[in-house]
């Protein structure tokens, strides 16, 4: 995937969408700024940076829901509704996908799942 791709993620496991238009934040600029600029995330957006196992919401305008993935696109840890000014970490996650805040509960994503990643055309 390049690092300006738009990726659509799957949960296998529970045969739902998180996202069908999430950004790549590969390069370390773009993993730098993350969604500081964003003003909201609508559903269906999100953004998955790669690599990464800890990310912050300090200065940010909404809440999201972060997940922390294994290399093999595994769910490690979930952090729901994150309110701004919180750090979150998992130590073995190999990347995070930030979503809108109700995307977990609303898919009813767990710890475990499996996600696809896949480039959108």
């Amino acid at each position: 995937m390049t690092q300006t791709s738009t990726i659509r993620i799957r949960n296998v496991t529970r045969g739902t969408l998180l996202a069908d238009r999430a950004a790549v934040a590969g390069s370390s600029a773009a993993r730098r700024t993350g969604l500081l600029k964003h003003a909201e995330l609508l559903p269906g957006e999100g953004l998955w940076i790669v690599p990464c196992e800890c990310i912050h919401t300090f200065g940010m305008k909404f809440s999201i829901d972060a997940v922390f993935l294994t290399k093999k696109k595994k769910v490690l840890k979930i952090s729901s509704e994150m309110p701004k000014r919180r750090i979150a970490l998992a130590i073995r996650a190999h990347s995070v996908l930030e979503l809108p805040a109700g995307t977990v509960a609303n898919t009813r994503t767990c710890r475990g799942d499996q996600l696809i990643l896949e480039e959108c055309s």
